[in-house]
């Protein structure tokens, strides 16, 4: 069975948005095209104070912020409040692209499990036999069971991004992409 399907790996900070980042830039150059989203952390200063989506077509919109103390609106990952309303405004669309379009789904982890319509969009787009999805997934084993799944389909192909190999993924990741 051909891989349609490319997931990326690695702990935070490796570069796997950066990676990610790079492949749009690659198929921007070659007219190919592709709709998603990335995450991004917020900071102030040098504290990381929490994470935003941002559509590839530019959007911005709150992820997960630092909770204040007492403060119980939303779930949590950690220290950071989820804002799931947020996150689906902006996320749920994406998955509406062409179906000649590659979908970027950068990334499916924890927070973004709370959406369960999300995860419904991701089997969804996993499943469809003539789409193509490149998304980052956690390097925790077991932290998320759609996680997991994606794991283990026969039609993706997982690469761990490394000090190593991160500046040559982007290549590889294109030219894979463009085959199937």
């Amino acid at each position: 069975m051909s891989h349609r399907h490319v997931l990326l790996t690695g702990p935070p900070g490796i570069g796997k948005t950066t990676t990610v980042t790079k492949v749009c830039e690659l198929l921007t150059v070659k007219n190919v095209k592709f709709q998603g989203f990335f995450t991004e952390e917020v900071r102030n200063g040098r504290e990381r104070i929490g994470f935003d989506i941002v559509t590839t077509l530019g959007r911005r919109g709150n992820l997960a912020r630092v909770s204040a103390p007492g403060a119980s609106r939303g779930p949590k990952v950690g220290k950071y409040t989820v804002d799931i309303s947020s996150f689906e405004t902006l996320a749920l669309p994406v998955f509406d692209c062409s179906p000649s379009s590659i979908l970027i789904l950068d990334e499916i982890g924890k927070m973004e499990a709370f959406s369960k319509p999300f995860l419904a969009r991701v089997q969804e787009a996993f499943s469809k036999p003539i789409s193509n999805v490149l998304a980052t997934i956690p390097v925790a084993r077991n932290a998320v069971p759609i996680v997991e799944e994606l794991r283990s389909r026969k039609d993706c192909l997982l690469f761990e991004v490394t000090r190593d190999n991160r500046n040559d993924l982007p290549n590889e990741i294109v030219h894979h992409l463009l085959k199937t």
